[in-house]
């Protein structure tokens, strides 16, 4: 039930295939996020390869993936080691909402699941029905836990659906995270946002 990919950055990746694979959303977010610093945190970890990414490209120094999915956070484990950054990449089996800390964060990136729990279609595979849909926390609860860990002066990254952005401006000001620069991707000129960074 898992596979090894090579992935860019010359990163190699072990996937479940019953879980959510590596995607445009995690590499895109992994390019936007600008800058360099000390002690990153990404909410929602999956396989951990936004971090990696952020690592690999020295971005950042040290960062702490928190995944709720006990499967996951393992395999977060599994491939920073099986990329040499097992003494750099840290994972946290955690709900978020629950998570603390005892250092403030300078930079915190989200992945987040983009579903309502009563959206879309529910997955046969659990794994991929939390990892989609807010079953462990909503973009409230993400950007909440965003505030109270990130430094004063810290930068918080989030890629989001445009369906949805009124949700997450709301859930950004409601804890205090003022939205700065808005990306909006699509797959080409005539295509309506697919995406938002």
């Amino acid at each position: 039930m898992e596979r090894i990919d090579y992935v860019n950055d010359s990163l190699k990746l072990i996937q479940k295939t019953d879980g959510l694979t590596f995607g445009t959303d995690a590499l895109l977010l992994a390019g936007y996020i600008g800058g360099k610093y000390k002690n990153a945190l990404e909410i929602g970890g999956g396989t951990g390869i936004i971090s990696m990414l952020l690592l690999s490209r020295g971005k950042a120094e040290r960062a702490v993936a928190v995944e709720v999915q006990e499967e996951f956070s393992t395999l977060i484990e599994r491939n920073a080691e099986l990329n040499g950054l097992s003494d750099r990449l840290f994972s946290e089996c955690k709900d978020i909402r629950d998570f603390r800390a005892d250092a403030e964060f300078d930079l915190i990136y989200t992945n987040p699941p983009y579903m309502k729990t009563d959206s879309g279609k529910r997955n046969d595979s659990d794994a991929k029905y939390i990892a989609r849909h807010e079953v462990c926390g909503d973009i409230n609860d993400f950007c909440k836990a965003g505030f109270r860990l990130l430094k004063h002066g810290g930068k918080f990254y989030v890629v989001w659906r445009p369906d949805r952005l009124c949700d997450l401006i709301c859930a950004l000001r409601d804890n205090r995270l003022e939205p700065k620069i808005m990306t909006f991707v699509c797959a080409d000129e005539k295509s309506e946002p697919s995406m938002v960074l």
